[in-house]
């Protein structure tokens, strides 16, 4: 535990804090948006005590409330952030065309809204459903960030047999890179599908719990991520996440 006569840097407490990301941090002190006990921090790498008061100028906050979120139902073929071995990223997949004609949002598409959009979470390539696109680093911190507990629902198709016993060790018991995982709920949601909540997401994880129990994924989505759901969004469409709804 830190002791409060130990000074921190300003930008990992306002990370910690949940006022933006620390690369944000950064940029709004070097702008003078940030405001130690009502005080302008204009210095990188200042340290302050943990338990002086943080607040942003509302130049900060006007640029956050202008910051967007975007819900993409990614395909099968596109990878979650960089481009990889030829495959595209699926933010190529957020153009004017493909919005949801749906959205109830009052925001309408922009190529500005494209500027520092960035994946909250991966989604394999050979995975479909709800993947995140924020430029809000506040969000993709409560997504991503190492403390994040927000449960992420998935309906995986399977092949082979699961017994009582394996479909138990796939609630709790498994370890994965030498590490535990965290209780998960599993359940069928029919004869050859199973329905996985996750509080965390390792790398391919849902794929190699089953392939420890001895059972093979043959289809896998995303349908939630927190309180907000995948939807009607059909695959390739995407719609902006709306004020009033939260993780």
């Amino acid at each position: 535990m830190k002791s409060a006569m130990e000074k921190v840097r300003v930008s990992k407490l306002m990370s910690e804090q949940g006022l933006c990301s620390r690369r944000e941090a950064d940029v709004y002190i070097e702008r003078g948006w940030v405001l130690v006990d009502g005080v302008a921090v204009t210095e990188l790498g200042t340290r302050i005590f943990p338990n002086q008061r943080i607040t942003l100028a509302k130049a900060a906050q006007s640029k956050q409330d202008a910051s967007v979120t975007v819900l993409l139902n990614k395909p099968i073929g596109f990878v979650s952030g960089q481009a990889e071995q030829g495959y595209r990223p699926a933010i190529t997949l957020v153009t004017a065309q493909s919005h949801f004609k749906g959205d109830r949002s009052p925001l309408r598409f922009s190529p500005a809204h494209l500027k520092g959009l960035a994946p909250a979470g991966r989604l394999d390539i050979d995975s479909t459903g709800l993947l995140v696109l924020t430029q809000d680093g506040r969000i993709a911190k409560q997504l991503i960030g190492e403390n994040s507990g927000i449960e992420k629902e998935y309906l995986v198709r399977v092949e082979g047999r699961l017994d009582a016993a394996g479909l138990a060790k796939l609630n709790f018991g498994l370890s994965l890179d030498d590490s535990p995982l965290k209780r998960a709920d599993v359940k069928w949601q029919n004869d050859d599908q199973l329905r996985f909540v996750l509080r965390e997401g390792k790398k391919r994880q849902i794929r190699r719990m089953c392939e420890l129990v001895g059972i093979k994924v043959t289809g896998l989505k995303r349908v939630r991520i927190g309180k907000v759901l995948l939807g009607d969004l059909t695959q390739g469409q995407w719609r902006y996440l709306r004020r009033e709804e939260r993780f």
